[in-house]
């Protein structure tokens, strides 16, 4: 009851964006970014997820991060990520400056939940090559859901970073940060996992995406894509319609979704080697397209 509960807060009160046919989105979620020790996940795939996003910048792609974006669990302080992957950063706020850029927050970056924190780590950098303050995102929002809507058909995909699902991480967060940073991060560098991640948890990811499906049927099939759980998901049309994005801390590659022309397509990004010897990244189909026409439902809720 509370899973459903808190799903369904969320997607009342989601911020609605209108789409259409000719609209492109990329989505990712679980980067963690990190400071670049040993404990970074993120660091092993930042050139990766900088190549694929500049990729979608140049093609006019609309970016929206699903949650966990900076790892602030196993980091107290924001601007020794910055510092690590500035240049991810500025890229972001590329995005931003072309209003093509919309962030949601999860269990790992929910301080996010407060304006005050936002404006605090995204207002502004400082440089300090200039001495002077720099703008970076002013005024970036985070929420905790959005809900795209089709400008003809009025499909609605539920866009969310899926924690809500996740009784412990969802209510018992702060407890979990306090451990992570205490006992697991420095017990993650000799390769004890963190047991308080569904993604290292198989029993209880398929918990928490049983409880995603059930309110996505109830809720009359309502097409819903979430990240948390690490796990890439694409259904077939006349299936539970969840789908999941998967991560960009998977080993040596990232995962995402995109919506072009009216379609729904997994994709995987990873570094590949030519016959040459030359290292190169790459991008592939692991499911996909489908119309998004094809999970549309007949009586909306």
């Amino acid at each position: 009851m509370a899973t459903k509960h808190r799903l369904t807060n969320a997607f009342s009160n989601a911020k609605k964006i209108t789409f259409n046919d000719q609209s492109k989105f990329i989505l990712f979620s679980d980067c963690h970014r990190g400071d670049n020790s040993y404990a970074d996940d993120f660091a092993n795939n930042r050139n990766i997820y900088f190549y694929a996003l500049n990729q979608y910048y140049k093609n006019d792609f609309t970016y929206i991060e699903l949650g966990d974006g900076d790892e602030l669990w196993e980091n107290l302080s924001f601007e020794s990520i910055f510092k690590s992957h500035k240049h991810i950063y500025l890229l972001l706020k590329n995005f931003y400056e072309k209003s093509r850029l919309f962030m949601i927050y999860g269990n790992h970056d929910m301080v996010y939940k407060n304006k005050d924190t936002v404006a605090k780590n995204y207002d502004h950098y400082f440089d300090p090559v200039t001495g002077t303050k720099v703008p970076l995102l002013p005024n970036i929002n985070f929420h905790e859901s959005i809900v795209l809507e089709h400008e003809v058909t009025k499909q609605k995909i539920f866009l969310i970073h899926g924690h809500q699902a996740d009784w412990w991480n969802f209510g018992f967060w702060r407890l979990s940060r306090l451990m992570v940073r205490i006992l697991w991060k420095p017990l993650q560098i000799i390769g004890i996992a963190d047991p308080t991640s569904p993604a290292k948890n198989y029993k209880e990811l398929i918990k928490i995406e049983r409880r995603i499906k059930r309110w996505i049927v109830e809720k009359n099939n309502q097409l819903t894509i979430a990240g948390h759980t690490h796990r890439p998901r694409f259904p077939e049309p006349g299936q539970i319609p969840f789908f999941n994005d998967g991560s960009c801390v998977h080993p040596r590659s990232i995962t995402g979704l995109e919506i072009e022309n009216g379609n729904i397509t997994l994709i995987k990004w990873y570094t590949d080697i030519t016959e040459d010897g030359y290292l190169r990244i790459v991008r592939t189909v692991l499911e996909g397209p489908r119309k998004l026409k094809n999970y549309l439902i007949k009586k909306d809720v």
